[in-house]
């Protein structure tokens, strides 16, 4: 349990804190984060601002370059709102290259199955147009991610002067101020375990957790998309074994028809190559990661 840090209770008259923690993230629009990684557990912030608003992080890379992961960033940033909003309810193609879809002989299903396929068809339309306004931001510098074993080291850091991404963020100087140990508690929604997604992939199917391995995708373009790790975008990118896979398991959480086919085909996707391409993603991740304690 996290001690107290000796600083004004919530709440408390003169103190300048809000009378929560989730009043507080909400009022300054950034949030703790809490990853799990082979390496151990920690504790981050993120933010999502507008692109117009931020400054890009700090890249060496060329014209071409530039222009080509902004292109694959945006879809990719554009994916994540549409899934939080539930606009891609796609049954899910079979996983890129690694199998090809048999047809079905049920008509009724095939014709629910072409009417998933078109919606997801529409909507990865609109995230290549980069239709999208927030990008996320996380705590971190030049392509590292800060990471915090406790919440008492993350408080320290944020009060400190140390020059960040996330500084630039017209509500920080606020944050810094009005912070303390116990206001670190993420939502369920912002815990993510990606210590556990290449062990689960490799159960197979059956055992396939979709809220576990949808979330870590999440993260994971996040943080391929703040940290400039190109590898992660395009593994990730729509379209891509790993994007159909999301898709397909998004349809089996949400049940139905299309839930049906998605976990049909889901039968056929590889869990050793599933699971494989996972652990390249968390090693890419993992090797952004600076420990900050």
């Amino acid at each position: 349990m996290v001690q107290s840090s000796g600083r004004a209770e919530a709440g408390e008259p003169g103190s300048g804190r809000a009378a929560s923690p989730r009043a507080l993230w909400a009022e300054v629009q950034i949030d703790p984060v809490e990853i799990a990684l082979p390496s151990g557990v920690g504790f981050t912030l993120r933010a999502y601002r507008p692109a117009a608003d931020v400054a890009a992080p700090d890249a060496e890379r060329d014209a071409m370059a530039v222009d080509e992961f902004d292109a694959a960033a945006a879809a990719v940033a554009a994916r994540r709102v549409s899934n939080n909003e539930g606009g891609i309810q796609a049954g899910g193609r079979v996983a890129g290259d690694w199998a090809d879809a048999e047809d079905l002989d049920e008509p009724d299903f095939d014709e629910v199955d072409d009417e998933i396929d078109e919606e997801a068809s529409e909507t990865d339309d609109e995230l290549e147009a980069g239709e999208t306004s927030d990008i996320p931001l996380f705590l971190g510098r030049r392509g590292r991610l800060y990471l915090f074993h406790s919440p008492d080291k993350l408080v320290e850091f944020v009060r400190s002067d140390v020059e960040h991404d996330l500084t630039q963020l017209e509500t920080w100087s606020d944050l810094a101020d009005r912070v303390g140990a116990t206001d670190i508690e993420p939502l369920d929604e912002d815990s993510y375990e990606l210590d556990l997604v290449v062990e689960n992939l490799r159960g197979g199917s059956d055992v396939w957790e979709p809220t576990l391995i949808l979330k870590a995708g999440e993260l994971a373009r996040d943080l391929g998309y703040a940290l400039r790790i190109e590898p992660v975008l395009t593994a990730l990118a729509p379209g891509s074994p790993l994007d159909d896979l999301d898709d397909s398991l998004r349809a089996v959480d949400n049940g139905g028809v299309g839930g049906f086919l998605a976990r049909r085909r889901l039968r056929k996707v590889p869990a050793q190559q599933s699971a494989l391409a996972w652990r390249t993603i968390i090693g890419k991740i993992s090797a952004a990661v600076d420990w900050r304690d």
